[in-house]
């Protein structure tokens, strides 16, 4: 483990490919990379409606202690989502009106936290996007040094520094920097193939029809009655 430290440097994906993630979505993007990354639905939306995508940058905090977040917020740039983790299970309030302030002033794209919010309301009123295990009053130290801008797990989901944060009323799904542009593709063509259902269903058209299920119903043993009579019968 490196010694407590703060790296200035990450590796950042292009704005537009952060936008267009954002675009489609966290259930896209997390069905077009293979049904991955995606956080433990504990990790919860504050400010419903918002949607969001951008690089991430981390602090990796000791329980009950947000001295690195403090840390954090000096090095994120404009679009960054800041994720924020501890060494231990935590749902102290680590974000709170002020430093939320300090995040908005800073231009970042939202904050990401595997512990707890507090100031909900104020939260809200600011319009910060923020996404968290717990909302809690409790106060935290600042005073046990940690890192920032190191691989974190955050809602069970290893997250580098760069990787891109995808977030919304859905949760949060993190897509590896590196695979990105494909995850994109994916996501575009998942929802170009979903357009086309979405016109069919319109239509009165069933899912059992357009995704052959009638064919994986009968493989398994499903057989239709008129009556449960009849299934009674079939059974006996």
């Amino acid at each position: 483990m490196l010694r407590p430290c703060v790296i200035r440097t990450i590796p950042r994906p292009p704005p537009e490919l952060a936008a267009a993630l954002a675009e489609e979505g966290v259930a896209t993007v997390h069905e077009a990379q293979g049904q991955l990354g995606l956080m433990h639905p504990a990790i919860r939306p504050l400010l419903p409606g918002a949607r969001i995508c951008g690089p991430a940058v981390t602090a990796l905090n000791h329980p009950g202690d947000n001295l690195m977040l403090h840390a954090a917020i000096e090095v994120c740039q404009p679009g960054d989502v800041l994720v924020v983790a501890t060494t231990a299970p935590c749902t102290d309030g680590m974000l709170g009106e002020l430093l939320a302030l300090s995040c908005k002033a800073r231009g970042l794209a939202g904050v990401v936290l595997d512990v707890g919010a507090r100031d909900l309301a104020a939260l809200q009123a600011l319009g910060l996007p923020v996404w968290a295990r717990a909302v809690s009053a409790a106060g935290t130290a600042k005073s046990t040094p940690g890192w920032v801008n190191v691989p974190v797990v955050c809602g069970g989901v290893t997250v580098r520094p760069g990787d891109l944060v995808v977030a919304d009323d859905d949760g949060v799904v993190v897509v590896a920097r590196e695979h990105a542009g494909a995850v994109l593709a994916a996501a575009r063509a998942r929802t170009a193939r979903e357009a086309t259902i979405r016109q069919r269903l319109a239509a009165g058209e069933l899912t059992l029809d357009i995704y052959g299920f009638r064919d994986v119903l009968a493989a398994r043993g499903v057989r239709y009655y008129d009556t449960a009579a009849e299934a009674e019968a079939d059974a006996s």
